[in-house]
Parts: structure tokens; C-alpha cells; sequence
């Protein structure tokens, strides 16, 4: 079993790879540091010009400089997606600036509420189901004439906690678990236009975040950081955790003209902890 910190990087886009998404839109809401930085500068290094979505400027300007650095188009929209008009001025703006969008991937996300379903509120369960679920949704919906239009593709990203029931996770689970179930409506809908839709399930993904609360479990328990991450490791078919790069390259190849016969799946990118 590999250390965590000798893990081979995921491949990048190798130069047959680069005509994947050639001279497609590529809209990534949620961009971050992690994930959603992945998944837009590996769309643009498979040739897409990359419209970036988020909150955070800073950080969109940062990704986009990365984007640019391949030769491609960035678009910087910084938004909330659970505010209507800001959703329609992304799509409008995307749509002036390139004149399409062929690719949408939701990432967006918010840190989960944790506790029991039996006594939460309600507000905060909405409150996931309101990031998670109807946010992608509205976004469907404002990107579905440019989509139909380009014959295009939708990937969105849930999370394995879809398939356990674990403590605390209620709240999150029902809504990831709704962004799945509309993925597979929507493909139904949307296929005869040519539109797919499919959903991609990462569970622990070893970027910053994991790895700082891998430490901190370290430290409370008087362990290494390689000890947790080989304890939690062990439940993997493949005895690793997958990073942000192998996550993106399964929503870029769901994206692209390779997977033009699938829609209305639901692949699991967890180095094999689940099996379905």
C-alpha cells in the first residue's frame, strides 16, 4: 500500500486527451481551491474555454490565470448560486461572452449540517437541500436553450454519503441524494434534445481539507498522519484515497464525446469502497 504522501499524481491530459473538450464552454460552478479548480484548469488543458463560478474572487482570478496559461478563454462570475438574479447573470454573461455553453458541471458546496434528522431543524436541512439540489437545478434550467442548442452535457457532483446512513449525515445525504435523483429526471428529459446527464460520487478526496482534519485526528490521538490515513484507507479496494485530479478526470471524461452513450448514471470515483 502506497504512503499517502508517495501516491503517483493523477495523469493529466495527455496530448490525445487535449481534443476532449475541444474548443467546448465549460461552466464549473463551486470553483474552489480543490475540486473545482481541477476540474476547470484539466477542461481547459482538454482544450474548453472555462467560464469560473464561485463567491470568491480572489480565487477565481488565481484559477483563471491557471486556465489561461493553456492557451484558453477564462470567464470570472463571482456568484451565489442560492441568489436567482445572480444565477441569471452568470448564464447570460457566459452566453454574451462565448456564445454557448456546452459543458455544466455543478460543484458548488457548503460544509454539511451534522446532526440528527430526528431533531433538526428544519431550516437547516433546507439549507442543504437549497446548496446542493435546487441551486444545480435552477442552473439546469437558465443553461437548458444553450444546452439543447450544442447538443450538451451536465455532470453533477454528489458524494458517497448516498450510500451509507452514517451518524450526523441525515441532513447531507438527503441532499446529495436528491441531486442524484434529479440528475437521473433530468436525463430523461433532456435526452431526446441530446442533452446527458450524469452524476459523479467521490468520497474522501485527499486534497488540503482532508488532510488537515487527517492531522488533527493524528494529534488527538497521539498517532501519525500516515496511521489515520492507512486505517481509513484500508476499507478501499485499492488501499488509497483518490485526489482532486482523479475526481476531475472522471467528470471530464463523463463530459466529453467519450461517453457520448451514457446518461443518467452514477459513477462512483471512491478508489472502490463502494460497489454498485
Amino acid at each position: 500500500m502506497p504512503e499517502p504522501f508517495t501516491i503517483p499524481e493523477p495523469p493529466g491530459i495527455s496530448e490525445a486527451g487535449a481534443a476532449l473538450l475541444r474548443d467546448k464552454v465549460l461552466l464549473v460552478s463551486g470553483v474552489g481551491p480543490g475540486l473545482g479548480r481541477e476540474i476547470a484548469v484539466r477542461g481547459a488543458a482538454a482544450g474548453a474555454d472555462v467560464v469560473l463560478a464561485a463567491r470568491t474572487e480572489t480565487v477565481l482570478k488565481s484559477v483563471a490565470a491557471d486556465v489561461e496559461s493553456y492557451g484558453r478563454r477564462a470567464l470570472t462570475v463571482p456568484t451565489d448560486i442560492l441568489d436567482p438574479d445572480a444565477c441569471r447573470a452568470l448564464t447570460e454573461r457566459a452566453v454574451d461572452a462565448f456564445g454557448r455553453v456546452d459543458v455544466f458541471v455543478s460543484n458548488a458546496f457548503a460544509p454539511p449540517t451534522m446532526g440528527d434528522l430526528a431533531t433538526m431543524d428544519l431550516d437547516a436541512v433546507r439549507t442543504s437541500l437549497e446548496t446542493d439540489a435546487f441551486a444545480a437545478l435552477r442552473l439546469v434550467q437558465l443553461l437548458t436553450p444553450t444546452l439543447t442548442a450544442h447538443a450538451g452535457s451536465i455532470v453533477m457532483v454528489s458524494s458517497a454519503v448516498v450510500h451509507h446512513s452514517r451518524a450526523n449525515f441525515g441532513a447531507y445525504k438527503a441532499s446529495k441524494s436528491a441531486l442524484r435523483s434529479l440528475a437521473g429526471s433530468l436525463a430523461s428529459e433532456l435526452g431526446p434534445s441530446g442533452v446527458r446527464v450524469n452524476t459523479v460520487v467521490p468520497n474522501y478526496i485527499w486534497g488540503e481539507g482532508l488532510k488537515g482534519w487527517f492531522a488533527y485526528q493524528a494529534s488527538e490521538r497521539g498517532v501519525t498522519l500516515e496511521d489515520v490515513y492507512a486505517e481509513t484507507a484500508a476499507a478501499f479496494d485499492l488501499r488509497r484515497l483518490p485526489d482532486p485530479g482523479d475526481v476531475a478526470n472522471a467528470v471530464l471524461f463523463l463530459a466529453s464525446d467519450l461517453a457520448r452513450a451514457i446518461t443518467g448514471q452514477s459513477l462512483n470515483v471512491d478508489a472502490g469502497e463502494f460497489h454498485s
